[in-house]
């Protein structure tokens, strides 16, 4: 979806400062318009490098665009305490550093900050604990930071994305299934067949999802419009959870995201009666 938005943005006559992480990824997108930058965003001599590389360009710095992330679903319970942590660093505190190494400029240039979230910064499903803790906490930061840089010039916009048809997806479902390895035999009893249906649900929902394409032109539109909304979902199934959430109470809605989940366990592995209702695949992760 970055890179998406990157080739969009400089379509659209931009000059993209692209972050990578890999030379091999710089080689791929490196293009008219696109400058790739090697760039981890927990690495904070990366981030200062590219505060450098801003501030020597006599070009105003227009839009950043917070589009990092990583996919890690696994229960609360089963989570170990380091992929808690690197979720967090890379979902949310990489982000905060290269905001605050980049905002000086986007002060200079009166620029806006566009944060990439998910439908998962509003709903959290079972297994989303820590991406939707990190993704709640985005959304919260953006709106503090909205309203401390509105009075001066400087506009603060949230892109949540449903599913997307990227590889985001494979490699959640990858992570999942070498934590869920890990699970003792008795988290594995309360948990497989859980971790195995939302799998399926995070398969079945990219591909029936946005394009990378199509989310591009949403995180351009927060780039370019003069006077942007503070938030934008990016496809059908975003706009659906975004409107159908708020008026339902919780336990109505956790019965809700169950049934939806409920249609892709293991035959008979689910004894429980549930809300049985037909939704398209929700699903909170992107890029």
């Amino acid at each position: 979806m970055g890179a998406s938005a990157a080739r969009e943005l400089a379509r659209q006559g931009f000059h993209v400062l692209a972050g990578v992480r890999r030379d091999r990824d710089a080689d791929a997108i490196r293009s008219t318009g696109i400058e790739p930058v090697i760039l981890d965003i927990t690495k904070s001599e990366q981030v200062e490098a590219l505060a450098a590389r801003v501030a020597d360009d006599p070009r105003a710095l227009h839009a950043l665009v917070n589009n990092a992330g990583v996919q890690v679903n696994a229960p609360v319970e089963a989570l170990p305490m380091t992929e808690w942590r690197r979720v967090f660093e890379v979902n949310l505190f990489g982000h905060i550093a290269v905001t605050q190494a980049l905002l000086p400029a986007l002060l200079r240039s009166k620029g806006r900050v566009i944060n990439i979230s998910s439908v998962g910064g509003k709903f959290a499903m079972a297994t989303y604990g820590a991406y939707a803790g990190a993704k709640f906490a985005l959304e919260a930061v953006s709106d503090s930071l909205r309203r401390e840089v509105a009075p001066l010039g400087v506009q603060v916009v949230v892109v949540e994305p449903g599913g997307v048809r990227t590889e985001m997806a494979a490699r959640g479902v990858e992570t999942a299934n070498h934590l869920a390895a890990r699970m003792t035999p008795e988290q594995d009893e309360r948990y497989g067949s859980l971790v195995r249906a939302n799998n399926k649900l995070m398969t079945s929902g990219t591909a029936s999802g946005l394009t990378a394409d199509a989310a591009a032109r949403v995180i351009a539109r927060a780039v370019t419009t003069r006077r942007p909304r503070t938030r934008y979902t990016a496809g059908r199934d975003a706009a659906l959870i975004m409107r159908l959430g708020p008026m339902l109470s919780d336990r109505t809605l956790d019965r809700v995201l169950a049934a939806n989940l409920r249609r892709h366990y293991p035959k008979g592995a689910v004894g429980r009666r549930g809300l049985h209702v037909r939704l398209r695949p929700l699903w909170c992760g992107h890029r």
